[in-house]
């Protein structure tokens, strides 16, 4: 397997830019973590912009994790053949313009069709972001390499969600997409200039890509993903309310709680680098449980503003040390078709985002409070470490390679 994954994903290319390439890619992690999270800091603003209850603002937020899942393997697949940059390229200026289109959408109708249009481009960009960030560097730091790329998203909870979530605070919600737009044409630039140019793979085929699916490994990744980080977006979704009803925070600060989420983020998509490095199903073993007790601490912290601050930074931390595993199983998985594994991991973690938003918002509406979705998410990450020791269990008796 190793000598495939080092043609495929993990051969080094030589460029005197690694770290303004790699930074290039994050750039475009960052725009799409602040269209993705910051809807969530505004989710009262939204409600009271467009005249909608709760829910149906929490419905924006599964649309575009639903565009997400969509355009994933779809975008990925149609891409096959083109070079990674230029696809790259392609899915930012599909992500500004889509997300531009955002700020005009009229009414609640066409905001739906908006927010599911601009998650077509998310997963397949950091599928393909990530596949080039492994190529740039050894096999042994490849962890490393996508947790940079993810970093992106990690700190634009940390700097571009908080400024976000003040702006529409302060000025109106809807030039959050004229934000993301600018990140994203600003991405676009950096990508084009430092982002080096490698040519496509001679057997690259979308049926080359599509033998990702047959494999049951690649599916049992997915499935960790989609079960064990739905609990992190049914707690984020609803954090702004968590926060200003159970833990009696003014909505002023929600800009610093966001913050410190992001603050946790980047510390957690660091360490699950570098724990990825180390052992990649380790890590799985070791996180998911970490998550289901971090999301039961926050369901009782969150009734006192200090405890709750704490454990928004702990969530944040746990739930992104997953990521960087995940995404590094799923190239194991199927290093012969590196661009499609990797962006079906965005798309499992969106389908976790539709599942948790959903889910947060069914407990929420049978009046179980603004603290239930975090006992669900617990709940959700054990199930997750279930399928991990599940597809543990089928690899030592039928191994990678095999």
């Amino acid at each position: 397997m190793s000598s495939v994954l080092s043609q495929s994903t993990a051969t080094p290319a030589k460029t005197p830019n690694l770290g303004m390439a790699i930074f290039a890619l994050a750039m475009g992690g960052v725009g799409i973590g602040v269209t993705e999270f910051t809807m969530m800091g505004l989710l009262k603003e939204v409600e009271q912009g467009l005249a909608i209850s709760t829910p149906q603002a929490g419905y924006l937020i599964s649309a575009y994790a639903l565009g997400v899942v969509v355009g994933a393997p779809l975008l990925a697949v149609v891409g096959a053949k083109l070079p990674r940059k230029y696809l790259a390229l392609g899915l930012l200026l599909f992500f500004t313009v889509a997300n531009l289109s955002s700020f005009i959408a009229p009414d609640y109708g066409s905001m739906l069709v908006s927010r599911f249009a601009a998650g077509l481009p998310h997963g397949a960009f950091f599928g393909v972001a990530a596949v080039i960030a492994a190529s740039l560097v050894p096999p042994t730091r490849r962890g490393w390499a996508i947790s940079m790329v993810m970093a992106g998203l990690s700190i634009s909870n940390v700097v571009g969600v908080p400024f976000a979530t003040w702006l529409g605070q302060a000025f109106g919600w809807r030039l959050l997409f004229v934000l993301v737009g600018c990140i994203g044409l600003l991405a676009l630039v950096l990508v084009w200039i430092f982002v080096p140019f490698q040519k496509t793979h001679p057997d690259a085929s979308i049926r080359r890509e599509l033998g990702a699916l047959k494999r049951l490994q690649v599916w049992l990744a997915l499935l960790v993903g989609i079960v064990g980080f739905g609990g992190f977006f049914a707690t984020y979704t609803y954090i702004a309310h968590t926060m200003t009803n159970v833990a009696g925070i003014p909505s002023t600060l929600i800009p610093l709680v966001v913050a410190l989420y992001g603050l946790g983020m980047v510390a957690g998509n660091l360490i699950g680098g570098r724990l990825a490095d180390k052992s990649v199903m380790g890590t799985l073993y070791r996180v998911l449980p970490a998550i289901a007790v971090a999301l039961v601490l926050y369901a009782v912290a969150a009734h006192w503003a200090w405890s709750a601050l704490v454990m928004v930074f702990v969530v944040g931390a746990a739930g992104s040390m997953l990521v960087p595993a995940l995404q590094t199983r799923l190239l194991d998985a199927s290093p012969d078709a590196p661009s499609l594994a990797s962006s079906l991991n965005h798309a499992a973690l969106n389908v976790a985002n539709a599942l948790g938003a959903f889910l947060g918002g069914l407990v929420i509406s049978l009046g179980w409070g603004f603290v239930a979705p975090a006992l669900v998410g617990a709940v959700l990450a054990v199930l997750g470490f279930g399928v991990a020791l599940l597809s543990g269990v089928l690899e030592r008796k039928r191994p990678l390679a095999a």
